[in-house]
């Protein structure tokens, strides 16, 4: 299983970047080998709009099967779960701690976004 984490670092001891859209690193997670890659979200960070739409493809693009944030969009809600990404939100503390809470149980999929549209 591929678990996304948004993330202010490129270390599983970096803090959980609550936004998602504009997160600066997405971590990517392989659970089953404990290996993992950083996804630079830069380009999304500064973007006028669509920033998570654009992160969501991102993330859809690696094979992401959970993404852990601390708040998604509506728009970018509905491009993971088009793509069959499932999201828990509200995520906090370190990456290496989203990932302890979603492995025990603490961390429940979402069936909504939980954060405001940006743009009409």
């Amino acid at each position: 299983m591929k678990v996304a984490v948004t993330s202010q670092g490129k270390a599983l001891d970096s803090p959980v970047d609550p936004r998602f859209g504009r997160a600066a690193y997405i971590l990517i997670v392989d659970m089953d080998d404990d290996t993992f890659e950083v996804l630079d979200n830069s380009e999304n960070v500064n973007a006028f709009k669509g920033a998570g739409i654009q992160a969501a493809a991102s993330v859809a693009d690696k094979g992401v099967d959970v993404l852990l944030t601390g708040y998604c969009g509506p728009k970018a809600f509905q491009t993971l779960e088009a793509a069959g990404v499932k999201v828990a939100n509200d995520a906090g503390g370190t990456v290496q701690k989203a990932l302890d809470d979603f492995k025990s149980g603490k961390l429940v999929y979402a069936d909504g976004a939980n954060a405001d549209a940006h743009w009409s």
